[in-house]
């Protein structure tokens, strides 16, 4: 009988040290601290955002896709900024619905070696080195969240959000989970974490389950006009970005 071979080929040792020389973690620490002033320059006049997330993986004949086309052309209605991760998909669909409507549409990319090339329907948008910077800054300016089906990075984004409103880290924006046969089963598990008292009960009120683009924005809607009134921004330079 053969000998069989390795799945994996044999490799050179990697030793793991630890932290890097102060040197390097300086460096990095300014790469970050560059990236979100960058971030704060290019989105100081966008106005107040509604995020949405969703799959990059999602073509333009897609039923979801065609949904969050039209909740960016809702959320441009309602006078609201559109906010994605820049990418294709449901991002480019939500992009797309507010730019071809008249709203204000932008995007935080991130730098990928697959999927996220950044999509043509944005008037501003900026690509980030790292998740934790472009995830802060889609949280920063945004006043409600629309979570569509998507991936790993689409759950990062809602259970990180979602957990900033649990632990009253940021206010208590309203979250919409669209796609109740794709977000049933999740729901599932929040509430077997509330019979394990892992969360309480009242947790799960924080977010919306529901497959109706109208019922979606009529929860955020109501949730603005109660406790919210749209301050206009004075048109003043800050640092020389554009306007």
């Amino acid at each position: 009988m053969a000998k069989q071979k390795p799945i994996i080929p044999p490799k050179e040792p990697v030793y793991l040290e630890g932290p890097k020389s102060r040197g390097y973690e300086l460096k990095f620490a300014w790469r970050v601290f560059t990236q979100f002033i960058k971030g704060f320059r290019t989105f100081h006049f966008v106005g107040p955002c509604i995020a949405v997330f969703g799959s990059a993986r999602y073509k333009e004949d897609h039923e979801y896709y065609i949904c969050a086309r039209e909740f960016g052309k809702r959320i441009a209605n309602l006078g609201f900024t559109t906010m994605t991760g820049g990418g294709p998909g449901i991002m480019e669909a939500a992009n797309r619905g507010a730019y071809e409507n008249g709203g204000m549409s932008v995007g935080c990319n991130v730098q990928l070696p697959f999927e996220q090339m950044a999509n043509r329907y944005m008037h501003k948008s900026m690509t980030f080195e790292h998740f934790f910077v472009r995830k802060t800054l889609l949280i920063k300016y945004s006043y409600a969240f629309i979570i569509m089906p998507g991936g790993f990075g689409t759950m990062d984004e809602f259970f990180e959000t979602l957990t900033l409103i649990q632990t009253k880290s940021i206010t208590g924006f309203p979250i919409v989970i669209f796609g109740k046969e794709f977000y049933e089963p999740l729901m599932d598990v929040m509430y077997h974490m509330a019979r394990e008292e892992t969360i309480s009960e009242e947790d799960l009120s924080l977010v919306l389950l529901t497959e109706d683009v109208g019922e979606a924005m009529d929860h955020i809607r109501k949730y603005i006009q109660t406790n919210y009134k749209i301050k206009p921004r004075k048109k003043q330079w800050w640092l020389f970005e554009k306007k």
